[in-house]
């Protein structure tokens, strides 16, 4: 587009995902261009420890749709969705998984629902995960948040999620705060639905945001009001010591 601005913007966090880097742009592209919206996929690479960046720079050499981001170390998913954030130009931001459990086919279907909704989330209800590891702690923290916010969603950890733009990119994320990101959204009035999601069994590697994030979210849910709040209050900024490379 003339000015620099696309129709929809998704950011996808990747750490130590080498092996799948090309299976999930080989899908991700078909599965853009199909909704017939000009979109940019924004890739940020959050302290990978192995070929991951060097995938994607290989990648975006053929195509300027990608733009890359790469951090110095490991940030976390919070940081990496604030950059990508603040980077993406379009009218919409689309947050999606870099390990193929998302099915991008859902995004076509997801896009639509901006028209009568700020946030739309997905929801995993037949999870491809451990039950007791990955399934049972998500249902209970998924309780908690919806107690605690008054907010209440089947699966606040799923990254496929839907945004109009003006929503996200005024706000500085902390630490963990990128599940709470429907909640916080609604203290500014904005409209969040939930639509059911196709969830699929990890192909390559592991899971680099695992088990931890229950007990975080534990831990969170005794400030997350002021949590909110401070998400809402301070001006969006990039994590320190990151590098970007883009394409002009």
């Amino acid at each position: 587009m003339p000015d620099g601005t696309v129709d929809v913007s998704i950011v996808i966090p990747l750490r130590d995902e080498e092996a799948n880097v090309d299976p999930l742009l080989d899908e991700l592209v078909p599965a853009c261009e199909a909704s017939g919206r000009s979109f940019e996929l924004i890739l940020v690479d959050d302290g990978s420890e192995d070929a991951t960046f060097a995938r994607l720079v290989d990648r975006q050499r053929r195509d300027p749709r990608f733009r890359l981001i790469k951090f110095t170390r490991n940030f976390g998913q919070s940081a990496a969705f604030t950059a990508g954030f603040a980077a993406a130009r379009g009218h919409v931001i689309v947050t999606f998984d870099g390990d193929l459990q998302n099915d991008p086919s859902d995004i076509r279907r997801l896009l639509p629902m901006t028209d009568r909704a700020d946030v739309v989330c997905g929801w995993r209800r037949s999870r491809q995960d451990a039950f007791l590891t990955r399934q049972l702690p998500s249902m209970i923290a998924n309780w908690l948040i919806g107690f605690a916010s008054g907010v209440r969603l089947h699966d606040n950890g799923c990254s496929l999620k839907v945004f109009r733009a003006e929503v996200v990119k005024p706000l500085q994320l902390e630490p963990g705060m990128h599940r709470y990101l429907p909640a916080i959204a609604s203290q500014i009035g904005s409209r969040v639905t939930e639509v059911v999601v196709n969830h699929r069994p990890r192909r390559f590697g592991r899971s680099k945001y695992g088990l931890s994030r229950t007990f975080r979210v534990l831990l969170d849910l005794f400030r997350l009001r002021r949590l909110m709040r401070r998400a809402l209050s301070r001006p969006a900024s990039a994590p320190p010591l990151y590098q970007v490379a883009e394409t002009a």
